[in-house]
């Protein structure tokens, strides 16, 4: 079986895993490498973009070696292997987590309780949600929805595609290390700079395709063209901004503003300005557009390897054993039709040909070869002496 379909029955199985089950809650795989990289980091922490750099590598380029070995290793089983891609997938993609965040927060909002969906917002993301009232939790639910459908599905699907079980597994080390040290606080400005720009740089193709498919699975599909071409390019993030606008212009919301960070404020330009702000109602929405545009990456990241091949192979020549010659197989009959013979016996005698040279079968006739001796001279009765 071809290796990229082995890879697309895998990765099929491990979306309809987490489709299904969602990541567990303890003993997760990122979970664990999240804790080797943060022991890693007490060790080689320095205040310099040089050790940031190393640290990035060491830690990205641990994981993805990792996985190719073990994908070389298991590539004589096309069991062993679509297993292998479908554990590894499961364990990449988090588009079920985040959709069930996403509905508990709305679930709190929903009832009431502002509090119980403060408690559970830092879930989703990083911001401090102490003074954020329901409408301002929406927001940031939203926003939230938009960027890790890019970073937890849809970026790990396209550099899946790409490069296999290195891909998957390199680009959720990447995306890791960006949410662990790269962030702009004091310890990590300098150390965590080479994993910020390593995660801008894998997650540029996934944002954009995501920002795309956003726009086709979406009611308003120009409005959200329209968003991203205007809005996009002032956020300060070159990923989260396409994904954003896309979303904020399918969605018909405003997205953007100011928020809180570890007690820093940043006041970003808005997205899709002329509509209105999020409710608690539309985080629905967000999730339902969500599983779409991972459904529609899926598709668009298999559809190449389930697609037939109009190549074959060129015939590898053959030594024959008898005639010592040369000899190419038969194309198949069913692509290049060759003329038959014209009775079984033609069909008998051209094997029998095949095998045995004509000098050598005439000779087998008349019995075994007789050396190539003169003969005497010829006499008459008259000249005999």
């Amino acid at each position: 079986m071809r290796a990229d379909r082995v890879y697309a029955y895998g990765a099929a199985l491990g979306f309809l895993g987490d489709l299904l089950a969602g990541d567990p809650r303890r003993g997760h795989p990122v979970a664990a490498f999240g804790r080797a990289a943060g022991a890693l980091e007490t060790r080689m922490w320095r205040n310099d973009r040089l050790s940031g750099a190393a640290y990035a590598a060491l830690c990205a380029g641990a994981v993805t070696g990792a996985a190719a070995l073990a994908g070389r290793a298991v590539r004589p089983s096309a069991a062993l292997s679509a297993g292998l891609t479908a554990a590894c997938t499961w364990s990449v993609l988090g588009g079920t987590s985040l959709a069930r965040e996403a509905r508990a927060v709305a679930a709190a909002l929903d009832a009431g309780d502002i509090e119980a969906a403060r408690a559970r917002l830092p879930h989703l993301c990083g911001r401090d949600p102490q003074h954020l009232d329901a409408d301002q939790i929406a927001r940031a639910v939203v926003e939230s929805v938009a960027e890790n459908t890019s970073d937890a599905v849809v970026g790990a699907l396209v550099w899946g595609a790409a490069l296999g079980l290195p891909g998957l597994a390199g680009f959720r080390a990447v995306n890791t290390l960006d949410a662990m040290v790269g962030h702009r606080s004091p310890r990590h400005l300098r150390f965590g700079w080479a994993a910020a720009r390593l995660d801008d740089a894998a997650g540029w193709p996934g944002a954009r395709l995501t920002a795309t498919l956003a726009a086709l699975a979406s009611a308003h599909p120009l409005d959200a063209l329209r968003t991203w071409h205007r809005d996009a390019a002032a956020h300060p993030s070159p990923n989260a901004g396409p994904v954003e606008a896309a979303f904020a212009g399918a969605l018909r919301l405003r997205l953007g503003g100011t928020l809180s960070y570890a007690g820093r404020t940043e006041h970003r330009p808005l997205l899709g300005a002329h509509y209105p702000a999020p409710t608690p109602a539309d985080i629905p929405r967000a999730i339902t557009l969500s599983r779409r545009v991972s459904a529609l990456a899926l598709a668009l990241s298999l559809i190449p390897a389930l697609l037939p091949r109009g190549d074959h192979p060129a015939p590898r020549p053959v030594l024959h054993r008898r005639t010592a010659l040369l000899r190419f197989p038969p194309l198949r009959r069913k692509e290049f039709p060759l003329p038959r013979p014209a009775s079984a016996a033609r069909e008998a005698a051209d094997r029998r040909s095949a095998f045995f040279p004509p000098r050598r079968r005439e000779a087998t006739r008349r019995g075994p070869a007789v050396p190539n001796v003169p003969h005497p001279p010829f006499r008459t009765r008259r000249e005999a002496p």
